[in-house]
């Protein structure tokens, strides 16, 4: 797939996720307060989807509890993220660090001149330069093909979907479910609880795990060589599982690897947005061996 089409994909798929999500709002609106609650509803759609245009890269960040890291705090960093910048023919973004003790990193923002990459404090300790290097290029990949947004956007969506499932319950909890104007009352209510769940899974699913392949082989090609990341990808693997991270289940697709350890991994197959390891190491592993032997 060449950048231009996937740029195009990304973008297409971006605009999707937010026509969903009004046709979602407009629903639920409808279950929890009927004409009342529709038009209430329609008007969060509206201000939602300016939202999450302009603050989904922010709100990630938030979300991660990163902070901006200067030059003076991060002088290496801040060289190795401009230098691999330089040969993607990106803008160099925004440097943030969470306080996390689990090695791990992700990027965001709306487009190039918009975007950050975050890492965690485990991060720069748990890894050598080179590695780290491999780690940097593959966030900087996802922004060099402009799927960033995509996954930004798809992360405030499930956490909106989250805020939903809570007004329903706090609905119910003071009789809101038996509320004449609504066509499905109580019923409905309950089903909305417990299909607001599922329509998060379906969005995070819209983040096609072809996102991670892409972004690792063209991380590989900024950097001139896969088996750095390969080694990455295998140690912050096992960071994962010795080092927990409490994270909000809507971001954890932005990382680089599943954040949630174990738990994420047994979500694996049609549920996971991130691809299996292996196959992510193996790929890789192949590239490099081609390269060896061109």
């Amino acid at each position: 797939m060449s950048p231009a089409t996937q740029r195009i994909g990304n973008t297409f798929k971006t605009f999707a996720l937010l026509a969903a999500l009004t046709g979602l709002l407009l629903v639920f609106g409808q279950v929890v307060g009927g004409s009342n609650g529709l038009i209430i509803f329609a008007a969060i759609a509206v201000i939602f989807n300016f939202a999450a245009y302009w603050f989904s890269g922010p709100m990630a960040l938030k979300m991660s509890r990163a902070q901006p890291v200067s030059e003076q705090e991060a002088p290496e960093l801040h060289e190795m993220i401009a230098t691999l910048s330089a040969r993607a023919g990106i803008p160099k973004p925004g440097v943030y660090m969470t306080p996390a003790e689990q090695p791990n990193a992700f990027a965001t923002g709306r487009n190039p001149k918009h975007a950050a990459v975050a890492v965690t404090s485990g991060i720069m300790q748990a890894l050598p330069r080179r590695e780290l290097e491999g780690v940097i290029a593959h966030e900087l990949a996802h922004i060099k093909n402009r799927d960033i947004l995509i996954a930004s956007v798809a992360a405030m969506v499930a956490g909106a979907i989250s805020a939903i499932v809570n007004v329903l319950q706090f609905q119910m909890l003071f009789g809101g479910g038996d509320d004449d104007d609504s066509p499905l009352g109580f019923i409905g209510t309950i089903a909305a609880m417990i299909l607001a769940p599922l329509a998060a899974v379906v969005i995070q699913m819209a983040i096609s795990r072809q996102r991670e392949y892409v972004a690792d082989a063209t991380g590989a090609e900024i950097l001139g060589d896969p088996n750095p990341l390969a080694d990455a990808l295998v140690r912050l693997h096992r960071g994962t599982e010795v080092v927990p991270m409490q994270v909000n289940q809507a971001a954890a697709p932005l990382y680089i690897v599943n954040p949630l350890g174990s738990f994420g991994r047994k979500m694996s197959g049609l549920f996971s947005t991130h691809p299996p390891m292996e196959e992510r190491v193996g790929r890789l592993r192949a590239m490099a061996a081609y390269s060896h032997r061109a």
